[in-house]
């Protein structure tokens, strides 16, 4: 089971690169689109009473865009890197290592900051549904990409 959560977060984080290696800048109204069908997905999968969305939302807002901001930061390192990667001295591909590293430890660590008011504003089994729903809507989200693009395994790569 945890080799299944690792592939999949790695293979989410591999299409978001992927998509933000495509030249021009990411189109607003696909992500909105996609933060849409993931506020739709959530919603279903937690089946939420009215009163629990009223308060979780706001949190869960908050958490997304603390992750965005870590991501925005990444993402421009990342895009700065790959252009110079095969002329890079070791010692900056260590620092992009590291960078690397920084980061996911950063995603753990506001994970770990609103895993307790998560816990505050719904039942323990709906955090739980919550962090396995985020995961599933990765997933489908990678599914359909991969139709869209003919099926056939992963996005191909842009070197």
């Amino acid at each position: 089971m945890k080799k299944i959560k690792l592939i999949a977060t790695t293979l989410f984080c591999l299409w978001i690169a992927v998509a933000y290696a495509q030249p021009g800048p990411p189109d607003r109204e696909k992500r909105e689109q996609i933060e849409a069908m993931k506020v739709a997905f959530l919603t279903r999968k937690l089946d939420f009473t009215p009163d629990e969305a009223k308060v979780f939302w706001p949190v869960y807002n908050q958490y997304q865009d603390e992750i965005e901001k870590l991501r925005e930061n990444r993402h421009k390192d990342m895009r700065a890197a790959r252009d110079e990667f095969d002329t890079m001295a070791d010692k900056d591909v260590e620092k992009l290592v590291d960078g690397e590293i920084a980061f996911r430890q950063a995603e753990i660590d506001v994970l770990k900051k609103y895993n307790p008011q998560f816990k505050k504003v719904l039942p323990m089994k709906k955090v739980a549904k919550l962090y396995r729903a985020e995961e599933d809507f990765k997933r489908e989200l990678l599914q359909k990409l991969q139709e869209r693009r003919g099926g056939g395994g992963p996005p191909p790569r842009k070197d």
